[in-house]
């Protein structure tokens, strides 16, 4: 069964913290490609940050870099991220995706490569 259940999500003001949990069927957590991607209003979903399970190779948009961490928990088939430092311009629904693909060094931040997606959870970010 495919399913991933994102939360952790809610409002704060800039500067504040959040730390989004994607909970992962045992098989979906079996892809060894697992991200957070992000959609705010008017704008393309991108990708913020993956982890290649194999190694734990990490990906970050640069607009989070140095302020936003992914992580995973595998006793607990759970994915995080980490959100510190946050901005107004971050404020946007996050997306938790999974997939299995070909990968050199890092997962890719392109969200056309995933086929497994949560449902979203919202982080608002006021100035």
């Amino acid at each position: 069964q495919v399913q991933l259940v994102e939360s952790g999500g809610g409002s704060v003001q800039a500067g504040g913290s959040l730390r989004l949990s994607c909970a992962a069927s045992d098989y979906t957590y079996r892809s060894n490609c697992m991200g957070w991607f992000r959609q705010a209003p008017g704008k393309e979903r991108e990708g913020v940050a993956t982890i290649y399970t194999n190694g734990g190779n990490t990906y970050y948009a640069d607009s989070v870099k140095g302020r936003f961490t992914i992580s995973r928990d595998n006793a607990k088939n759970t994915l995080y991220l980490q959100m510190n430092g946050l901005k107004p311009e971050d404020t946007a629904m996050y997306y938790c995706a999974a997939a299995t693909l070909w990968v050199a060094y890092v997962c890719p931040g392109t969200e056309y490569e995933y086929n497994y997606w949560g449902q979203g959870t919202q982080v608002t970010v006021s100035s």
